[in-house]
């Protein structure tokens, strides 16, 4: 998912992540300008799934 479909849909996206994942709060998934992958790289961490498995949890919301 680039970064356009990513800001076009965050806030529908962030609501199902934060369904799906609990432990998710607003800080982890505070999408800003140029920090995605910073983002992502805390997603990884808090959530213990690589990139490619994150990638695919967003397409499929």
């Amino acid at each position: 998912m680039n970064t356009t479909e990513l800001k076009g849909k965050w806030d529908e996206q962030k609501g199902k992540l934060k369904q799906k994942f609990a432990a998710l709060t607003d800080d982890d998934l505070l999408l800003v300008e140029g920090k995605k992958e910073e983002m992502m790289g805390k997603l990884q961490i808090k959530l213990g799934k690589t990139k490619e498995e994150l990638h695919k949890i967003l397409e499929e919301l």
